[in-house]
């Protein structure tokens, strides 16, 4: 007769949001990558030093619903 909480849980999302952090200069912005992959480190141009820098992922944000 009762609906138990197994039968109410969400899927998990596709993607997720995850904090970037530049390695030099500490500038942070927000990408989307997919929840199964593996944690990013990208270069790119980073405004506080006017030069490509690496950027690490920190941690993630939130999920996105895709």
């Amino acid at each position: 007769m009762f609906i138990t909480n197994t039968l109410l849980k969400k899927a998990k999302s596709k993607h997720i949001m995850v904090l970037m952090e530049s390695v030099v200069s500490g500038h942070k912005f927000n990408y989307i990558r997919e929840r199964l992959a593996d944690k990013l480190e990208l270069i790119r141009f980073d405004p506080y030093i006017q030069q490509e820098s690496l950027y690490k992922e920190r941690k993630k944000i939130r999920s996105i619903k895709k």
